[in-house]
């Protein structure tokens, strides 16, 4: 009877042990509920100046060319303002604001020049989460954290940076936002200062 019931617990345990692993792989992977779709986030910006509207061709696009490369985009949006997002797949908190990212950038991008830097994360994980919450605007992949920590000094993820429209930095804030307004009060206070 004892070996029966240290069995039962034993089974009991391991199932649970499973079924918490299961959940917090399924819960990594899956998308934000409120993220927007592929086909929202490619819509052209109406009204958007020419700098802005070609961020639109680049909608989710990971792209290669480190440092020199995100300096080079930084100096075409000379004379708007610039968001910059640092972010992970293996970072939750980014991944429970990019959705907030996503809506501002779709909100403002006649207005408001977004970016995102990939750091150190596995491409093909990148690609995945790029895939449950697309990004109306291009990431620059930072496998060596060349650009975040190098340029940017960022020790914690997810991190953002405000450039005002004459291209000065404004600043380099680490953390999560809460939530869209919260983001939406930063874009206001740092970036259209």
């Amino acid at each position: 009877m004892r070996t029966a019931l240290i069995a039962v617990c034993a089974l009991t345990l391991a199932v649970a042990v499973v079924a918490g692993i299961r959940q917090a792989r399924d819960s990594a992977g899956a998308s934000a509920p409120d993220a927007l779709s592929l086909s929202e986030v490619s819509q052209p910006v109406a009204g958007a100046p020419p700098q802005l509207a070609a961020l639109r061709h680049e909608v989710n696009v990971l792209r290669d060319g480190g440092v020199e490369a995100f300096e080079a985009q930084l100096r075409a949006l000379r004379g708007r303002p610039v968001v910059v997002n640092f972010w992970a797949s293996w970072c939750a908190p980014c991944r429970r604001e990019l959705p907030s990212f996503q809506r501002e950038a779709n909100a403002r991008g006649a207005r408001v020049a977004f970016l995102g830097v990939n750091v150190t994360d596995d491409r093909d994980e990148a690609r995945k989460l790029l895939d449950d919450v697309p990004l109306p605007y291009p990431s620059f992949s930072d496998p060596r954290s060349n650009i975040a920590t190098g340029v940017f000094r960022a020790r914690a993820f997810p991190t953002t940076a405000f450039y005002d429209a004459r291209g000065e930095l404004a600043i380099v804030r680490q953390g999560e936002f809460a939530n869209r307004a919260a983001l939406a009060d930063a874009i206001d206070r740092y970036a259209l200062r």
